[in-house]
């Protein structure tokens, strides 16, 4: 594993966007509120974020599977949240 100023980059990128996404989560998890939430929405970021860790992990990249992995928890956290909440 290389890690070099371009991963400490990554690594500072990875935090703050990672960061910027879990009051989101957060604040679901405390109100139960999905309205907003879109479905479809999710389900492409989901997608999208996890060819994104695959492309991290195929190119050996520490910040890249941070922020993805960290990522695809909380996406998931919000798909549980948006199933088990959405009023029928």
């Amino acid at each position: 594993m290389n890690f070099d100023t371009n991963e400490l980059i990554g690594f500072v990128a990875a935090l703050l966007t990672t960061i910027a996404f879990l009051p989101q989560v957060y604040k679901t998890w405390k109100t139960k509120d999905v309205s907003s939430l879109s479905l479809p929405m999710l389900l492409l970021f989901f997608t999208g974020v996890l060819l994104w860790l695959a492309y991290g992990i195929l190119k050996d990249s520490p910040s890249m599977i941070f922020a993805n992995g960290t990522t695809v928890v909380s996406t998931v956290l919000l798909l549980r949240f948006k199933i088990k909440y959405h009023k029928k």
